[in-house]
């Protein structure tokens, strides 16, 4: 494919390809199919998994699955319990969900850039992105979730006059409540704004070399996006645990009555 977009429209016309969601609709009603369907596909595999890991769980020699599971349920709860300080039966799963989900959206940009778009072409389809995260519209939903999150559990705990006062009274007391109205509203949204901006541009940027990469003559490609595929790999597992640490810090400040 990258040799067509050579002779038919050069690489400019191959990496807006490549960067163009399957969308519907019209305006803020647009929907880009292919970011919910990986979305869900990818989930649907996280529950299938780890459901058929708990059926077949042993407290005899546990089978290369079990460990696994055992293994990222044990890492995630120690990062709980290291970051989280207030009660919650939902955080560690939320947690959980969030670093195996992110992950595996993550780890689609280590399939070749062309194997899937060319798959969905046989098919009809004119465009295909297969990386969930590199769309700033599931970034922001993933973050602007756990942004209500923080909210509901703000208002749960420390109740409508607690989070009121701490909106308004926090950092200098009542005689600048605009002024720390304006300051907390601006800590209060730089949250989903960096956690949701944070995962797409990192991901943005892997595939978008994985792509250049993709445009050079077949005998560079292996030397180049082998050890790219190497250090993504890292950088994708990083991005996962940034966001979902992230979310547990947030949610502890959440937590905090004072």
């Amino acid at each position: 494919m990258a040799t067509e977009a050579h002779g038919s429209g050069g690489a400019t016309e191959y990496i807006v390809h490549h960067l163009t969601s399957l969308s519907t609709g019209e305006g803020f009603w647009t929907f880009h199919l292919d970011t919910l369907f990986f979305s869900l596909f990818l989930g649907f595999v996280f529950l299938f998994v780890f459901k058929k890991a708990a059926e077949k769980a042993t407290p005899d020699v546990p089978g290369a699955l079990q460990n696994f599971v055992e293994m990222m349920v044990e890492f995630v709860d120690s990062q709980v319990k290291d970051s989280f300080h207030g009660r919650s039966a939902l955080i560690a799963p939320l947690a959980l969900t969030i670093f195996i989900w992110v992950f595996l959206m993550n780890f689609m940009d280590l399939f070749p850039v062309d194997l899937l778009p060319m798959i969905a072409s046989v098919v009809g389809l004119e465009y295909l992105r297969v990386v969930p995260s590199t769309d700033l519209n599931a970034t922001f939903a993933m973050s602007l979730s756990v942004f209500f999150l923080i909210i509901f559990y703000s208002i749960k705990v420390k109740g409508g006059i607690g989070f009121a006062k701490e909106m308004l009274l926090t950092p200098f007391g009542k005689w600048l409540i605009p002024f720390n109205l304006l300051l907390k509203l601006v800590e209060e949204l730089a949250k989903p704004i960096s956690l949701g901006l944070r995962l797409f541009g990192n991901l943005y940027a892997g595939e978008l070399i994985f792509i250049l990469i993709a445009l050079l003559p077949w005998f560079i490609q292996p030397v180049l996006s082998f050890p790219w595929a190497i250090f993504h790999l890292l950088i994708i597992t990083l991005q996962a645990f940034i966001f979902m640490v992230l979310t547990i810090v947030y949610l502890s400040m959440a937590h905090e009555e004072h």
